[in-house]
């Protein structure tokens, strides 16, 4: 209510946010958090198997320095973009919800900032001081030291992120006593770490085993032994990854497990509900097949037997990252704010005095016959189009065409009715924060974009205005 509306209605705003983040988490997790550990365990193996007459086995660790190589790029490029571009979607998006965990979480972030900031110099340490380190013993075990450090600290940075996460999901008691402790032990937080921690090393294990077939020399000894603890380390968390995975969706509340089957997809798409369960056995069977395989028949491992359960590994990732994104819905922060950012105490004065005089960025404050569409479009930019666009992804009127009849003209008075109720039969929909007037407004717009194409343009290219009734002296006129 207190920012201007920005609004991609060719893309959706929601759905920026959603790529970007699954993008970051897929990186974040599978190339840091599990990568690390996997390739300085990797890296140590090459110092226990040399011999005491080497520091290491040099053609081993510089095969494990180019597969580090690729981590490092990743992370420091697209990896770091993308964590850049999450806190610049959130905030055109999403400003109201991330202002709320700030100042809920400000202390775990700054304790999260410290740790990433020491994370990134120590990844820059590890790297780059990877050939250096082979000059003596005591340095490449200081350089393998550093290595599990950064291990450390990148678990650190995501396990203080979970707790913002799952608190968005259910805040537990932190409604009742607003303190950053209870906010911090929500109900979900233990169980989706418990899933990240485990599955970020699967992730990794799989992403490992298709640089193992790209760097090391087919038939060599070497590759051998190199898949060999690739799949030691990938049947090691695979069953612990899916253990996580039913006690993190056991942990979520009944509410949120109703909308599974329209997250998982799409409203069209929850039929085929069940089959999603397949694909995350899948997702952990095919790289545990891809490992057992490795173990017992190395030779048989080859690049392009390997880059199906690596896609599978990092789609299963995503996919329970775009479900934890939909299922808390209605609300972006649970019990606490709908998704349309609006909070859950101030619902009732919407609904009484009305959406259009309580907002500070509209055209419209009073609703008249002549204005009724316009009126509608703001009520539309204030309420809906954080989720639904006009011609986009999501299109609103697509929904309501598929509940009264693809390419028939949509009834205004159906509309305005079924509006105030519609969160009673889609239960991941806030309810309506107008007044019946606002809900005849909405719809007649809704029918006005149907025969008219138009499109909702954001603040970024329509510019602002602010409600006469919220401007700086109707404000200090009250306050008087």
């Amino acid at each position: 209510m207190d920012f201007p509306i920005f609004h991609l209605d060719w893309l959706n705003n929601r759905m920026l946010i959603a790529i970007i983040a699954i993008i970051h988490v897929m990186i974040n997790h599978g190339l840091a958090v599990g990568f690390m550990p996997l390739i300085t365990w990797l890296e140590q193996k090459g110092v226990k198997n040399s011999g005491r007459e080497k520091i290491t086995d040099l053609d081993w660790d510089n095969r494990i320095y180019n597969m580090m190589k690729v981590a490092f790029i990743i992370t420091t490029t697209l990896g770091a973009m993308t964590g850049v571009g999450i806190w610049f979607s959130v905030a055109l998006v999403s400003p109201t919800s991330i202002g709320s965990l700030i100042r809920v979480f400000y202390w775990a972030w700054f304790v999260e900032w410290l740790v990433f900031v020491t994370e990134v110099i120590l990844i820059m340490i590890y790297f780059l001081t990877w050939k250096s380190s082979n000059t003596s013993l005591r340095a490449k075990l200081l350089h393998i030291r550093f290595g599990w450090f950064l291990s450390l600290f990148s678990w650190i940075t995501m396990a203080i992120i979970v707790s913002i996460l799952s608190f968005m999901m259910d805040p537990g008691n932190w409604n009742t006593h607003k303190s950053l402790l209870n906010g911090f032990t929500n109900p979900i937080y233990l169980p989706q770490l418990l899933f990240r921690t485990p599955t970020a090393m699967l992730v990794a294990g799989s992403f490992g085993m298709m640089l193992v077939t790209l760097f090391f020399k087919k038939g060599t000894e070497l590759r051998l032994k190199a898949v060999k603890y690739v799949s030691k380390w990938i049947i090691l968390w695979a069953p612990i990854s899916l253990l996580g995975a039913v006690i993190y969706y056991r942990s979520i509340p009944e509410a949120m497990t109703a909308n599974m089957s329209t997250a998982v997809g799409t409203m069209d798409f929850n039929k085929y509900y069940d089959l999603m369960k397949y694909f995350i056995l899948f997702g952990i069977s095919s790289s545990l097949i891809m490992a057992v395989l490795g173990l017992f028949k190395t030779r048989w491992i080859r690049s392009y037997l390997v880059l199906f359960p690596v896609v599978m590994a990092f789609g299963y990732l995503g996919f329970f990252e775009r479900v934890r994104e939909f299922v808390r819905k209605p609300y972006v922060i649970g019990g606490y704010m709908y998704s349309n950012l609006l909070l859950e105490e101030d619902y009732p004065v919407y609904q009484q005095y009305g959406l259009l005089k309580n907002a500070t960025y509209t055209t419209v404050t009073e609703i008249t016959p002549e204005n009724k569409v316009e009126a509608g479009r703001n009520v539309f930019a204030i309420a809906c189009s954080r989720c639904h666009t006009t011609q986009g992804v999501n299109s609103v009127v697509d929904v309501f065409e598929r509940m009264y009849g693809v390419g028939k003209p949509l009834d205004i008075n159906s509309m305005a009715s079924y509006i105030p109720n519609m969160h009673n039969g889609r239960t991941y929909m806030p309810p309506f924060p107008g007044t019946q007037e606002e809900s005849e407004a909405l719809a007649a717009y809704i029918r006005s974009i149907q025969d008219t194409g138009d499109v909702l343009e954001g603040a970024q290219s329509e510019g602002t205005e602010v409600s006469g009734l919220q401007d700086t002296k109707a404000v200090l006129a009250n306050k008087k």
